[in-house]
């Protein structure tokens, strides 16, 4: 099931766990990335807090945590190399893992249709 918020973030949800990156859109308006700061595993985070942080050769910009829930794992391969998620925002360059504190919490997040509408 793949998910999406209004702030740019997508999420996979497996099982409970939902792998969280940014979007193509935010990763595309961002420009290239030359720093990637993640959050330590083991850290709980509620809908809408700073969970990571990016730096572009446009700006920094926070990634906010989609839901409430722990983070099970990172990704230290954008952090040893940041370009990895502007060429593969929604696969190799995602940020981290989420285990949910209410997996149904996820039904009030955008389907896919809804974000390309929202990007237009």
């Amino acid at each position: 099931m793949l998910k999406f918020t209004e702030e740019h973030e997508w999420l996979k949800i497996e099982a409970g766990i939902a792998t969280v990156g940014i979007t193509t859109h935010a990763a595309e308006q961002l420009g290239d990335l030359v720093f990637v700061e993640l959050p330590a595993v083991g850290s709980t985070f509620e809908k809408g807090g700073d969970a990571a942080t990016v730096e572009s050769v446009k700006a920094a910009s926070d990634v906010y945590c989609p839901l409430d829930g722990e983070i099970v794992e990172v990704n230290e391969a954008i952090v040893a190399d940041p370009s990895l998620v502007n060429s593969d925002p929604q696969g190799a360059g995602w940020f981290f893992k989420l285990k949910l504190a209410n997996a149904a919490d996820a039904d009030g997040l955008l389907d896919e249709a809804a974000y390309k509408e929202l990007v237009g």
